[in-house]
């Protein structure tokens, strides 16, 4: 079935399979094991941390007021931003998704799109989505209403959250 010379070459194969494997191992462990060897230093890199008396603290730049950034903001950039939003919203009338339609949400009253289920941290509330509230609650949806079914993680930046705004209050 198999003669010396097979036979031979196969363990040669696996011995040479070995000796790669035991040469990577001590390679990979001298490039990242930091064991002292005996030794009362490790080798590597010193990082100095400052004392809490050498830090200086930057000065919190001035939160502008949402108004302001939202009379700014381009509708035609918050059309790009709408990409996101319609994975699960429509801006059809009545053409609810896993979200409700948008059309007309910029003062609409909240959780009052046509057939659609809203979640009761949203059909409690009362008002209408007025940009600011829009704003808020497109920052963080889960923070502004406890227990909300949207799964939007939020959109940090208010120059986005204010041009998107701007889009749909164009969707009337």
């Amino acid at each position: 079935m198999f003669d010396t010379m097979t036979i031979t070459k196969a363990f040669g194969a696996l011995c040479g399979a070995l000796l790669v494997l035991l040469l990577g191992g001590w390679a990979a462990e001298g490039l990242y094991n930091v064991d002292t060897h005996g030794e009362d230093h490790v080798s590597g890199y010193r990082v100095v941390i400052p004392d809490a008396s050498d830090v200086v603290e930057a000065e919190a730049e001035p939160e502008v007021p949402f108004e302001e950034v939202f009379a700014a903001a381009d509708a035609i950039a918050g059309e790009r931003l709408w990409r996101q939003c319609s994975s699960c919203h429509a801006l059809n009338a009545g053409q609810n998704g896993v979200g409700p339609y948008l059309v007309g949400v910029v003062g609409r009253d909240i959780a009052a799109a046509e057939g659609f289920d809203f979640s009761d941290a949203l059909a409690s509330l009362d008002g209408v989505w007025e940009p600011e509230r829009l704003s808020g609650f497109l920052e963080n949806p889960r923070t502004w209403a406890p227990g909300t079914a949207m799964s939007y993680g939020g959109m940090d930046d208010i120059a986005d959250r204010a041009n998107l705004i701007a889009y749909l209050a164009t969707q009337q």
